[in-house]
């Protein structure tokens, strides 16, 4: 295995330090004669794969942020226990990066130094917790979160071009200490294999680009039109969801549609509602302790009125927006109450905003009595009914041909040879950048959602879908362009750039290596020569 030559001893004792955590010089290490065993090597070959898969898992991490409110709405549903997971998220997902990173970095610096990698039996436990930790996260996700296999797929078409450059540039300063531990091995099957592997990885990622497809990679005269915006519940990163003042901050925020829940009270009252019961955003629980688990719908309209649906707002604050809320907009939402369909209607009336709901729960005995109560209620506000986007798929037909002027939303995608013109709204995993191109060639109008992260919104502005469903209307509202959006002579040039850099450090790093192992060899020969006399003197 590799020599282990002499290096400045202060900093080879630093790095040997926290590795091997013993406070050992490196002059003691070479008088010992420890060498870098086959042992050893497993164990830097370990820790590379831990760092890669907590890397990988890192990814994963932020892009799975984009649906994060949806875990935390589950988790309060099963454990009536409100708290930002994400944060916990991203503070293991940081620890175990960083612990990996830090390793991995004297790891390599020791190498570099010609010192011998004797990984200590804590950092060997805490590699494997690290491992089973993070296998236990993906295990987790595939069962319980699967679609996000799919936001992953969609999250590489943005970041592919750039993750590319990225991973060139990891691999051409790991030529370093390749090349460092290249010419101080004696073992000539092992620089052959992994010469072989190196270089058959950077030809890989060098011609990698011939394979990466992207939306964005476009001129910028043939983008489309920025997407619509759907307030998901209005505005809820700025407002308590399904409120009043939750409708007119997604006004503010230039939405085209406010997204809702409609469910209909016991004494046959429809009024917005997301979740089945009224805990998570009323006080039912300090005004109706013993109902407090009942549907929502067994409340009637009396009851509803007197509960507050603001408070929970700035209580458990379920996004980090509310910390930045003015006094004026804290005062407004702690007085917001749960409003009917006929409040909503009226506002969107005065607003000019259209308004697409989900009638809940459809599967309910008295179903069609809510689809009748509901559309009544539509058709006597004096909304133009083409502001308003059915969504229920139950006694769809009646609706039809009792209100003919509402627009009807499928979840679900095209049949064969239906007519143009038609309204889709799907979760934006369902459908490839391919699918939403022909749509809109065939003038079907797509909504996908939730879109709450910039660099999805752009992926789906490249891609041509006509409207997303948002919790942040006022980031999304910003954009002026789509952040990845690439020329393709542009990312041409960067290609061929890149690559051509990486191959010239390469090169430069194996020459400078070879000329410091030649600068060692007579230092280390005439060293050898001496301490053999001393030996000699010695035994005469």
């Amino acid at each position: 295995m590799a020599d282990p030559p002499g290096c400045c001893s202060t900093c080879a004792t630093c790095l040997l330090c926290p590795y091997s955590c013993q406070w050992i010089t490196a002059k003691k290490e070479k008088r010992k004669g420890l060498r870098t065993t086959k042992y050893d090597c497993s164990w830097f070959l370990f820790l590379f794969c831990v760092f890669l898969f907590t890397l990988v898992w890192l990814y994963f991490a932020i892009i799975i942020l984009n649906d994060f409110h949806n875990f935390n709405e589950f988790i309060f549903r099963q454990r009536k226990l409100w708290l930002d997971w994400s944060l916990v998220l991203l503070i293991a997902t940081a620890v175990l990066i960083s612990y990996s990173s830090v390793l991995l970095v004297l790891a390599l610096c020791l190498q570099l130094c010609g010192q011998p990698l004797k990984l200590h039996w804590v950092h060997k436990i805490l590699l494997i917790l690290t491992a089973l930790v993070v296998a236990a996260a993906f295990t987790g996700l595939g069962v319980k979160w699967a679609e996000e296999w799919k936001s992953a797929r969609i999250s590489l078409q943005a970041t592919g071009p750039f993750l590319h450059i990225g991973i060139v540039g990891g691999m051409t300063l790991l030529a370093w200490p390749l090349a460092s531990f290249i010419y101080r091995t004696h073992s000539t099957g092992l620089k052959v294999f992994l010469l072989l592997v190196f270089w058959a990885v950077m030809i890989a990622l060098y011609l990698a680009p011939l394979g990466i497809t992207s939306p964005c990679i476009m001129e910028e005269n043939q983008l489309p039109p920025k997407p619509a915006l759907v307030g998901h519940r209005g505005a809820p990163m700025l407002a308590p969801e399904n409120t009043l003042m939750s409708l007119h901050k997604a006004v503010e925020c230039d939405v085209q549609v406010f997204e809702t829940d409609v469910m209909v009270s016991a004494d046959g009252v429809p009024f917005l509602m997301h979740d089945e019961e009224l805990t998570r955003t009323t006080n039912v629980q300090a005004v109706f302790p013993e109902r407090a688990a009942l549907n929502s719908t067994a409340f009637n309209w009396t009851d509803l009125q007197q509960l507050d649906a603001g408070s929970w707002f700035l209580e458990r604050r379920p996004f980090p927006t509310v910390q930045s809320l003015s006094p004026g907009d804290r005062k407004e939402a702690a007085e917001q109450r749960i409003p009917s369909l006929e409040q909503i209607l009226e506002a969107a009336k005065q607003s000019n905003i259209s308004i697409m709901f989900d009638l809940r729960p459809e599967n309910h005995s008295d179903y069609q009595n809510f689809v009748n109560v509901t559309l009544g209620v539509i058709l006597q506000s004096g909304i133009p009914l083409q502001q308003v986007l059915w969504l229920p798929d139950g006694f769809r037909e009646d609706v039809k041909q009792q209100a003919p002027g509402v627009q009807h939303v499928y979840g679900r995608k095209r049949l064969e040879n239906e007519e143009p013109g038609l309204h889709i709204n799907l979760p934006y995993q369902d459908m490839s950048s391919e699918e939403i191109r022909q749509y809109r060639q065939d003038n079907i109008s797509v909504n996908l959602y939730v879109v709450n992260q910039p660099w999805l919104f752009s992926v789906l502005w490249c891609s041509g879908v006509s409207s997303v469903t948002t919790n942040a209307c006022q980031v999304l509202k910003e954009m002026k362009h789509p952040i990845w959006l690439l020329p393709s002579s542009t990312y041409f040039m960067i290609w061929i750039v890149v690559d051509c850099v990486s191959f010239l450090i390469i090169i430069w790093a194996f020459v400078l290596m070879k000329k410091c192992s030649h600068r060692r060899r007579p230092a280390e020969s005439e060293t050898d020569v001496l301490l053999t006399k001393i030996n000699s003197l010695m035994l005469e």
